[in-house]
């Protein structure tokens, strides 16, 4: 049983790879007097993070208390292994994580920390589609993101791809910082609706 000062750095880390949302789970003890940000820093590389907040504090099942960060990385950055056996707190921390990242989604810019610098719609939606954990139309993800002014169409055109078709606009986000874009948003899986 840890002394009743232990306290663990938890970095839960959410990148697009593949068209799944792969989590990168890393714990270090933070040293005595430690800040936390300076533990986080020693789990994992902050400064290859897109985007990175407090997550939440609990006390773990081993009687630890742990402090947890989301951490997000453009799905074309390098970084570390995913993390395949995780602990059940560990497991529910991802769980958090995901949950937190479903719902800023609806409404902020926050993709932008898991998208590369520009890209075409369709690639777009290929985060999304995992990071939301449903499908969503790229004519709608265009138009909500478009109307909110998230993105920015840039010079050029992406070459079309095996199957042909017509060169693809590219965009990327109007800002890569943290902003809420539509406070009372949700971008909700096809068939649900609006209870209240």
């Amino acid at each position: 049983m840890p002394d009743s000062t232990s306290h663990t750095v938890v970095a839960v880390v959410l990148q697009v790879r593949q068209g799944r949302l792969v989590p990168i789970v890393r714990r270090v003890d933070r040293g005595p007097a430690e800040p936390l940000e300076t533990a986080l820093a020693r789990a994992i590389d902050v400064a290859a993070l897109a985007h990175v907040e407090q997550l939440e504090t609990r006390v773990l099942r081993d009687g630890t208390l742990a402090t947890a960060y989301l951490g997000l990385v453009p799905a074309d950055a390098d970084a570390p292994d995913e993390t395949d056996d995780l602990a059940p707190d560990e497991s529910e921390l991802v769980t958090a994580a995901h949950a937190r990242l479903r719902a800023k989604l609806s409404y902020t810019n926050v993709a932008f920390a898991l998208a590369p610098e520009t890209f075409t719609i369709s690639e777009l939606r290929e985060i999304y589609v995992p990071a939301l954990g449903h499908d969503v139309s790229a004519t709608n993800l265009q138009r909500v993101l478009v109307r909110r002014g998230v993105l920015a169409r840039v010079e050029g055109r992406r070459a079309p791809g095996r199957t042909g078709g017509r060169p693809a606009a590219l965009y990327r986000f109007a800002s890569r910082r943290l902003e809420i874009t539509d406070e009372f948003a949700a971008l909700r899986p096809p068939g649900s609706r609006a209870t209240g």
